[in-house]
C-alpha cells in the first residue's frame, strides 16, 4: 500500500469513527452525507449534523482532490510544480449550550508533482512526489472558561505529541496560539488554542512514515480530547444572556475564518466546494458595535484568555 493510499484509508476511517461517536453523544441528530465531485479532479464526503440535543450545527468533511497547479495557486500559496494532490479531514462543531466549547480540527497531506498525471485510475496523480508535506491541528473555542477543561484538552494533545518528540507540543502550541488570531482586533485569539503544524516535510530523521503516524495519532486523540468536555457541560443550565455572549464570540469565529484562515482561502482559490468550505461557519452570530464584556465577569475572563495565551500544562 502506498503512502497516499494509507493516508486516504485512514482519513475515511477517522471520519466514520468520529461521526459515530458524535451521534451517540448527541442522542438525537444524525449526520447527513453529501458525496461530491470536483470537476478538476477528485471529490469528497461532506457530513453535516444540525439541530441536535448537543450540536446546533457541525460538519465532519473529508476530501481527496487533485489537479494542475494554477497561476493563482503559485502566487497565493507559493506552490511550485505541475500538478498536486491533497487529502484531509476537517471538522467544526458548534454546540447548542454556551458552556460547551466549539471545536475545530484538520489533518491533511499535500503532494506536488513536476509532471502532469492521469486520473484514469481514480486515484489522482501517479509517480513520485517532488514535494510532500503534512499539516493539521486541533483547537478549542470555549465561550466560558473552565480551566480544568482547558488543561484536559491541552494535556491530551501534549501526550500525543510527546510520543513522537518532546519539543512538538510547545512548538505546535505556540504555532496554534499565533495562527488563530484576529490580527485586526488587537491580536485577539479565536479561542484557547491547542496544536497546529503545517508544511512538515519528511527528513532523514523524521521520514514520511513518522509524519503519517504522527498525523494519525493526533487525529485519534480528538475524541478523547473533546467528548469528555461535552459530557461534563452539555446539561449545564444557561440563560439568554449566555446565548447572547456565545453569538458575540461566534462572530469572532466568522471573522477569522473569512479573513485569515488559509484553509478557507485555499479551498475558494482552487474551486473547492463552497458549501463544504463554509460549513465551518456557525448558524447564528452577532456583530454589535464596540461590544465589551463587563470587567471581572465570566465573559471577561474568557476574553482575557483570548488576548493573552495561557500555558495550560
Amino acid at each position: 500500500m502506498s503512502i497516499k493510499e494509507d493516508w486516504v484509508n485512514y482519513i475515511h476511517d477517522l471520519q466514520d469513527r468520529i461521526c459515530a461517536a458524535l451521534e451517540q453523544e448527541d442522542g438525537k441528530a444524525t449526520f447527513r452525507e453529501d458525496q461530491w465531485q470536483r470537476p478538476e479532479g477528485g471529490g469528497g464526503k461532506t457530513r453535516v449534523i444540525a439541530n441536535g440535543n448537543v450540536f446546533e450545527k457541525g460538519g465532519v468533511n473529508t476530501s481527496v482532490v487533485f489537479g494542475e497547479v494554477t497561476d493563482t495557486m503559485r502566487n497565493a500559496l507559493k506552490i511550485n510544480g505541475k500538478s498536486w494532490f491533497a487529502c484531509g479531514l476537517s471538522l467544526v462543531l458548534h454546540p447548542v449550550n454556551p458552556f460547551v466549547p466549539t471545536v475545530h480540527c484538520n489533518y491533511r497531506m499535500f503532494e506536488v508533482y513536476n509532471e502532469e498525471g492521469s486520473s484514469a485510475t481514480g486515484g489522482g496523480w501517479e509517480g513520485a512526489a517532488a514535494d510532500r508535506w503534512f499539516g493539521g491541528g486541533t483547537d478549542l473555542t470555549p465561550y466560558y472558561l473552565f480551566e480544568e477543561d482547558a488543561r484536559h484538552f491541552h494535556q491530551t494533545y501534549k501526550n500525543a505529541c510527546d510520543a513522537f518528540d518532546a519539543g512538538f507540543y510547545p512548538t505546535f502550541k505556540k504555532e496554534c496560539d499565533n495562527y488563530f488570531v484576529n490580527w485586526h482586533r488587537n491580536k485577539e485569539r479565536r479561542g484557547i488554542g491547542g496544536i497546529f503544524y503545517d508544511h512538515q516535510r519528511p527528513t532523514a530523521g523524521k521520514d514520511v512514515q513518522f509524519w503519517l503516524n504522527f498525523g494519525k495519532t493526533c487525529g485519534d486523540a480528538f475524541i478523547n480530547a473533546y467528548l469528555p468536555i461535552v459530557q461534563k457541560r452539555k446539561q449545564t443550565p444557561y440563560t439568554e444572556a449566555n446565548k447572547h455572549w456565545q453569538e458575540i464570540r461566534r462572530g469572532r469565529y466568522v471573522e477569522f475564518n473569512l479573513v485569515h484562515d488559509r484553509g478557507t482561502l485555499f479551498g475558494l482559490k482552487t474551486n473547492g466546494r463552497t458549501e463544504s468550505i463554509l460549513m465551518s461557519l456557525p448558524p447564528t452570530v452577532r456583530f454589535e458595535y464596540n461590544y465589551q464584556p463587563p470587567a471581572g465577569s465570566e465573559e471577561d475572563k474568557l476574553w482575557q484568555a483570548c488576548l493573552h495565551p495561557v500555558e495550560w500544562v
